[in-house]
């Protein structure tokens, strides 16, 4: 006689018991476990008309050469002032397709928030985020040679697809589609038509867009967190493009975080400093968007210190090099950076 789910409660109840906490104690086991490994991170590259194409190969050799398990591309597969033609995606693949190591790529405003300016062709910039959703995700796997499953927030070419993540070595690692450009807000009129092909229309649409994106990206961050918890993880890496303007120590009298033009992403560094607090654990932010290499605790001002948040920003064109990640999960920091200085041919 089969034994039916509605006897026995008290024993039911006291395994279910017993496997959460050895689900519990095997997470706590597996970071414990981790061994010491490294990552790369890079992006803001190629710039053709910075000249770039001929310094990409050595940076390419340099990351493929090294013995990191993985890299995370932070956006802008081409410069802001060219077309946003659909070669520029297919070449994008191409370059990621060289990698040996599986590549994750994080999307850029040169790729689609700022197709609307005129030196870029005039494009519709939400058809473009539509193309990148489409050709750059072609599947759940990461990009490169070999490959690594990512989660995906959205369906195989719908929208926030782009929003990624997946954990590595006791860490969870995600990837949040926040360009440049204020994370594609416009603020006025001016701003709206100025060097651009936009309407009225297609700016209040952008600005639906990004509203619509921001509340997405916020529900993903905080999913992540949660994950991080649930594992056990002993650091959190959050990667996006865009610069969100945080505040400068050299300027005592200005607080560059008030500006307009990084109003948009205001509401995200709000809520992933909550969720930084509510961590504990440490979390490193990367962006790229201003191509110097920079890292520091910006939170949660020049005079208050998150302890646990290290913002990163990467390189970028004209200055092609790519930066390191060495992550010890037994070790208080977790993260040690080392930027790697890409000497040309």
């Amino acid at each position: 006689m089969p034994l039916s789910t509605s006897l026995f409660p008290a024993s039911r109840a006291l395994l279910t018991a017993a496997l959460c906490v050895f689900s519990a104690l095997a997470s706590a086991d597996a970071v414990t476990d981790s061994k010491p490994f490294s990552f790369g991170l890079w992006g803001d590259m190629p710039y053709k008309k910075a000249g770039d194409d001929a310094k990409l190969p050595a940076v390419l050799q340099s990351i493929n050469r090294s013995d990191i398990a993985f890299s995370m591309y932070d956006g802008d597969i081409k410069d802001g002032s060219s077309t946003c033609t659909d070669t520029v995606y297919t070449d994008a693949l191409t370059m990621f397709g060289s990698m040996v190591k599986p590549v994750v790529y994080v999307p850029g405003d040169n790729e689609w928030t700022d197709c609307h300016r005129t030196n870029n062709g005039g494009y519709d910039t939400l058809e473009r985020l539509a193309h990148i959703r489409k050709v750059m995700f072609p599947n759940a796997n990461s990009l490169g040679q070999s490959t690594m499953p990512l989660e995906h927030q959205g369906k195989l070419g719908e929208k926030f697809v782009e929003n990624t993540r997946f954990s590595h070595g006791g860490v969870v690692f995600v990837g949040v589609n926040q360009p440049g450009s204020n994370n594609n807000v416009i603020m006025s009129a001016k701003e709206c038509t100025n060097k651009s092909a936009r309407t009225a229309v297609k700016c209040d649409e952008a600005n639906a867009e990004y509203l619509e994106r921001d509340a997405a990206n916020v529900a993903w961050m905080r999913a992540s967190f949660e994950e991080a918890k649930a594992q056990k993880a002993a650091g959190i890496v959050v990667v996006t493009q865009g610069d969100p303007g945080f505040d400068w120590p050299e300027t005592e009298e200005f607080d560059e975080s008030t500006l307009p033009e990084f109003s948009g992403f205001r509401n995200f560094m709000a809520q992933l400093a909550k969720e930084t607090e509510q961590f504990g654990r440490q979390v490193l932010f990367v962006h790229g968007d201003t191509h110097y290499f920079k890292l520091d605790k910006p939170l949660y001002s020049p005079t208050k210190l998150l302890p646990n948040f290290t913002r990163l920003q990467t390189f970028g064109s004209p200055s092609l090099h790519w930066v390191k990640v060495h992550v010890d999960v037994k070790s208080a920091d977790v993260f040690r950076i080392e930027p790697v200085i890409v000497k040309q041919p």
